[in-house]
């Protein structure tokens, strides 16, 4: 079992910053990519940012320029830094992960989600 757990969410007044945090914890043996999704009310979560083990990155077309995701792969860390916040970003951001927790054995794992909201 691979468990995430976030930190980070909160208050914030239009224009602000946040930074969430997430921390992979368990049997790991690599993980391949790291992200964050948020949920669209009556719709299936959405991808906000993601990054490859080699540091490759992708970001939803909403939050280019004002978000950036980072991962120390040496701590099973994922971040994201979240600038220039509207209230639209308001949401639950969950944590994910996809890799390998031994050699033959693959894991999918999400966080608990955790609240930002950005007051106008």
């Amino acid at each position: 079992q691979v468990q995430l757990v976030e930190s980070g969410g909160g208050l914030v007044q239009a224009g602000g910053s946040l930074r969430l945090s997430c921390v992979a914890s368990g049997r790991v043996f690599s993980i391949d990519v790291m992200g964050w999704y948020r949920q669209v009310p009556g719709k299936q979560r959405e991808l906000v940012a993601n990054i490859l083990l080699n540091g490759r990155t992708n970001y939803a077309d909403s939050v280019k320029g004002r978000f950036t995701i980072s991962r120390d792969n040496a701590k099973n860390t994922v971040s994201l830094q979240m600038n220039s916040l509207k209230p639209e970003d308001t949401n639950v951001y969950y944590c994910t992960a996809e890799g390998m927790a031994t050699r033959s054995q693959p894991f999918g794992s999400w966080g608990q989600g955790t609240q930002v909201t950005v007051s106008s």
